[in-house]
């Protein structure tokens, strides 16, 4: 059964790991306000569940807790920053508010980061920018776990994609998603149910369809959004070549099969042609288009109508994407956050490590 725990007791557990791996005040409340929001927004994979993956990345010294986060080139619209290793849970929101500061100057800011590592959820970085009445983009490579269209090698990570854009009366548009079939993060949840996987999510070494969940532990691979060539997949595999592409050959940071992995177990790449993962962010002012308030009454009217599309038979209405994470956020912050029993038990275990008490 799952136990469920309020967002401030998970906030403040996070919060106190951090501070234990050496983490300022202020990056450890960055850290675990991202971290966390991931849970409140129903995105449990990218949530709490990976606090014990940071703390084993930072065990091996492959995350700086104390990291010099510097602009290394800029422009007036452009920037490239260097992670210093530190936790992409920071020096995510740092390139995208110097994403939202370029755009307020010139329009538009787009950043790209390297020598970093996971950064949450890439929608919480894009959404940052709804509040300046601009349209926030965010992205970033992953852990080589996913074969390309016709090959049985992993090359690419999950790779995401965040759009988030602002409305008037309505909420925000706010896109979020792997440019994979499913996120990596979903079959280790199912690992912990002991549960298939569906098919059309991954393949075996030999690339044959699988539903084994464990499979990526037993060479499989992870398939792109589509998940054959019948049905598409080409077009998953060039979203997420693209997503590698803008995030770490762009920055400096490795990219395809060189990219760091997140495991701590799993031993670096070799001969790995850049430094870290990376990511890449884009901020657009909407006025720098056409009138804001003129834009958020049109955006309002796609919102509303595409809200009123009529339903396809046995389903109740059609949703705009963020709508299930909007849910999801309201429903947690009232009534608390479930996490599984196998994820209860990592924290306990790195609460005990770190000397600090887990919740009841």
């Amino acid at each position: 059964m799952d136990q469920v725990y309020t967002y401030e007791s998970l906030y403040a557990f996070t919060k106190a790991v951090f501070i234990k791996m050496g983490c300022s005040d202020m990056d450890a409340t960055t850290a675990a306000t991202v971290l966390v929001s991931a849970d409140l927004r129903g995105i449990d994979s990218h949530g709490v569940a990976r606090l014990s993956g940071y703390v084993r990345l930072w065990e091996v010294n492959r995350i700086n807790a104390t990291p010099n986060i510097q602009v290394v080139h800029e422009t007036p619209s452009t920037a490239v920053v260097d992670g210093d290793a530190g936790l992409g849970l920071v020096v995510a929101p740092f390139a995208m508010q110097i994403a939202i500061e370029k755009a307020k100057q010139v329009g538009t800011g787009w950043v790209s980061v390297r020598n970093t590592n996971h950064f949450g959820i890439a929608g919480y970085h894009a959404m940052m920018a709804l509040g300046h009445q601009m349209i926030g983009m965010a992205m970033t490579n992953a852990s080589a776990l996913v074969a390309p269209t016709f090959s049985i090698e992993r090359m690419l990570g999950t790779n995401p994609i965040a759009v988030a854009i602002p409305a008037g009366e309505q909420p925000p548009f706010v896109a979020d998603m792997a440019t994979t079939t499913a996120a990596n993060g979903k079959l280790e949840i199912l690992q912990r149910k002991n549960a298939e996987a569906p098919l059309g999510w991954v393949q075996d070494k030999e690339g044959q369809a699988s539903t084994d969940a464990n499979i990526l532990k037993k060479e499989g691979a992870l398939l792109p959004l589509g998940s054959d060539r019948e049905h598409g997949s080409h077009k998953g595999y060039a979203l997420g070549a693209i997503v590698d592409i803008f995030s770490a050959v762009l920055s400096g940071g490795s990219y395809g099969p060189w990219a760091p992995p997140f495991p701590a177990y799993v031993p670096m790449p070799e001969n790995m042609p850049g430094k870290g993962l990376g990511h890449f962010f884009g901020a657009m002012r909407v006025d720098a288009f056409r009138p804001a308030e003129e834009f958020t009454t049109h955006m309002d009217n796609w919102i509303t109508r595409f809200r009123n599309a009529k339903p396809a038979p046995g389903q109740d209405r059609v949703l705009i994407p963020g709508d299930p994470e909007r849910e999801y956020e309201k429903e947690r912050m009232e009534k608390g956050v479930p996490i599984v029993a196998s994820v209860v038990e990592d924290l306990k275990a790195v609460g005990e490590k770190f000397g600090i008490e887990w919740m009841a």
